[in-house]
């Protein structure tokens, strides 16, 4: 056996073993959500009879389909306005010279330095004067207003790549700026978008702290809050909690296996030129 193969042999075992260690929470998960309730701390990896009444009590306990929806609503706002404004200020930085642009979009990613702990009360004392508390719109609108520094300068980098040329020679053929942004740099983004799209989904799907601070009306609750009421039981149970998690995880699965071409071409293509 060759050093080459023997290297290779060496990298896919040690890749499997990382792949088993970060699949095997996910795996706790899926079988504690089949399990009685008896058996869920026990010494049995796997359960000693699967059910899936875990599953129906789950719908007893929280609003699931309520919850669902009010996830589904903001989630897909979100990504449509962070997907739009973020490619718009990419484009903008990207495409367009302008004095003071990189000044500018170096002030932009010096924010990402910023805990979310200090921007935390000041934003929340602004959507309470303007009278945005118990509502979707904190979790929604602001999505629209640049989509955040690190989706700015993930779509910069893309539209960087573009060919100067090009578009020159729209520019030439009397073409606005929205109009090459919308008829030829925006079709050749798809892998940026998705990323951005991807990330975006995650992010609000999981999110348990904005939905926290601004929603006090359970009805208008999500998915992330409907985990913490079943966790913050006085007694939880753990196997709907599991339950839950599971259905609360299939979304992101989904989503990022049927993108993940993109999401991974996306994060290539943002780096190659500056």
């Amino acid at each position: 056996m060759t050093n080459h193969k023997r290297n290779n042999y060496f990298i896919f075992i040690l890749m499997a073993a990382m792949a088993v260690f970060f699949l095997l929470p996910f795996l706790w998960i899926v079988l504690t959500s089949v399990k009685p309730e008896s058996e869920v701390f026990s010494t049995n990896f796997f359960p000693t009879t699967i059910q899936f009444d875990n599953y129906v009590k789950l719908f007893d306990k929280i609003p699931f389909l309520r919850y669902l929806q009010n996830s589904v609503f903001i989630t897909t706002i979100a990504v449509i306005g962070v997907v739009l404004s973020s490619s718009l200020v990419g484009y903008a930085f990207g495409c367009i010279e302008w004095k003071g642009r990189n000044a500018l979009f170096y002030i932009v990613i010096a924010s990402m330095m910023l805990p979310i702990q200090v921007t935390m009360i000041p934003i929340f004392v602004i959507f309470k004067e303007i009278g945005w508390l118990n509502s979707f719109k904190p979790l929604t609108i602001p999505m629209f207003l640049g989509g955040g520094s690190f989706n700015i300068f993930l779509m910069r980098q893309f539209f960087m790549t573009v060919p100067k040329s090009l578009l020159d020679a729209a520019r030439i053929d009397g073409c606005s700026e929205i109009k090459i942004y919308w008829k030829i740099v925006l079709p050749l983004a798809k892998p940026a978008l998705a990323t951005v799209a991807i990330l975006t989904f995650m992010f609000v799907w999981n999110d348990f702290l904005g939905p926290l601070i601004y929603l006090s009306d359970k009805a208008k609750g999500t998915l992330a809050l409907g985990l913490g009421q079943l966790a913050g039981q006085q007694q939880p149970e753990w196997a709907i909690l599991m339950a839950a998690s599971v259905l609360m995880m299939l979304p992101v699965i989904v989503i990022f296996f049927f993108f993940q071409k993109y999401f991974i071409k996306g994060f290539t293509m943002s780096g190659i030129k500056e």
